[in-house]
């Protein structure tokens, strides 16, 4: 069946969507999981300097894990909204769990003490230092010459 192009592909998913429901985070997350935890890096004189966006996450659902070289942040973020009529009975209850993580390579010679991290009005942002790298001298290999 051919339906005019005014309702687009997705009539169904246009229905129900942000515009006729008012409160809806969990479709709103799902929505946007791509875009989260967007991540900018820079490099200072010292240190590299990350922010990455956690918008509607707090301090408490953070966690920050350095591991073999690896810098893990993990974001965990429970919501529940219920609401009832004067009488107490349930008219709606919806809920939303979910996580994400990213891992970035910073090396092996950082240590937990090396990294400084603030979450400030939904920007987490982490100072990590930059190590010289260590000179490796060269290993003279040399061919036995028989004869």
């Amino acid at each position: 069946m051919y339906m005019p192009s005014v309702f687009g592909e997705n009539l169904l998913d246009d229905f129900f969507n942000d515009d006729w429901f008012d409160y809806q985070p969990a479709y709103r997350y799902r929505q946007n999981a791509a875009g989260l935890m967007k991540t900018d890096i820079r490099e200072n004189e010292k240190d590299y300097e990350m922010n990455v966006e956690l918008p509607g996450y707090k301090k408490e659902d953070l966690k920050l894990e350095l591991k073999d070289g690896y810098l893990t942040i993990q974001a965990a973020h429970n919501e529940n909204k219920d609401e009832k009529d004067k009488n107490g009975k349930m008219v709606r209850q919806e809920r939303y769990s979910g996580s994400m993580q990213r891992s970035f390579y910073v090396g092996d010679d950082l240590k937990e003490e090396d990294i400084h991290a603030k979450f400030v009005d939904g920007v987490l942002t982490i100072a990590i230092p930059k190590k010289e790298a260590k000179q490796q001298i060269p290993e003279k290999k040399t061919i036995a010459i028989e004869g």
